[in-house]
């Protein structure tokens, strides 16, 4: 992988990690069609990942300085409850990344067939959050435990980790704003826990390891674009404007299909 092609996909990746249209279903598109090998590749999406989750502590840096003061306090608050909702909905995606991680590996081979179809199921989930009349309730423990089922279905290349944990709370009849900000923080230790493991077996002088200087540039230009993209994304759940994703997703993830099936 060049330089210039990491520099493409952490851009990619950074718009698409928090727009619901599947950041590593564009990245398999992106190395597919920039003829990149598909080795490594989970080590690159994982990285390029923990970018974009560095540039969310960047943006919910306020509301994660409330929650952790709120910890320090050491009694029953609101800081506590979140937090353990938080924990709550770590454990599908966890238990996955414990039991089922060469099966997960398996996955990220350039499949344009299936993450075509991942991205249909995708448009899908946000046609049916948008057509969905909101409760405005908060998240409970239950609803937690759903939306983080839904992220652990997110590791299918195609479907789109924000898209489905979004519009399954909205679906579930949460408020818009709050499962926004529940969706991006969910996802800070297993995606830094997984880039942390997968940083430390990663051996960059064997052959054909991909290269140190893809992976930095990758990191880079996919926390910047992250950070821009985080802030826009917020605004656009408030809106209620995820049926314009659903179009997107359904038209390219309809493009990947015919794309194996007629060519």
């Amino acid at each position: 992988m060049t330089w210039i092609e990491a520099l493409i996909l952490g851009i990619l990746q950074g718009l698409a990690e928090f727009l619901p249209i599947s950041s590593s279903g564009h990245l398999e598109i992106g190395k597919v069609l920039l003829g990149i090998e598909q080795q490594d590749n989970l080590t690159f999406t994982v990285v390029v990942h923990g970018a974009t989750v560095l540039s969310t502590i960047v943006v919910f840096r306020k509301e994660i300085g409330r929650i952790l003061k709120g910890l320090t306090q050491l009694r029953q608050n609101d800081e506590w409850s979140f937090t353990g909702k938080i924990a709550l909905s770590m454990i599908p995606v966890l238990a996955l990344g414990l039991f089922f991680k060469e099966e997960v590996e398996a996955l990220f081979t350039g499949n344009l067939l299936l993450v075509g179809s991942m991205l249909v199921f995708t448009a899908t989930l946000l046609g049916f959050a948008y057509f969905s009349k909101s409760k405005e309730r908060s998240i409970s423990y239950l609803d937690a435990f759903i939306i983080g089922i839904a992220q652990a279905l997110a590791v299918i290349p195609g479907i789109s980790r924000s898209g489905a944990t979004i519009a399954t709370g909205i679906i579930l009849g949460n408020k818009k704003e709050q499962v926004a900000e529940f969706s991006f923080l969910m996802v800070l230790v297993p995606i830094l826990g997984a880039n942390f493991l997968d940083i430390m077996s990663q051996d960059f002088s064997a052959a054909g390891a991909i290269e140190a200087l893809p992976l930095i540039i990758g990191f880079i230009s996919s926390f910047v674009v992250g950070y821009l993209a985080c802030t826009w994304m917020i605004n656009i759940v408030k809106r209620g404007k995820l049926i314009y994703f659903a179009l997107y997703c359904l038209l390219v993830g309809s493009i990947a299909i015919a794309s194996q099936l007629f060519f």
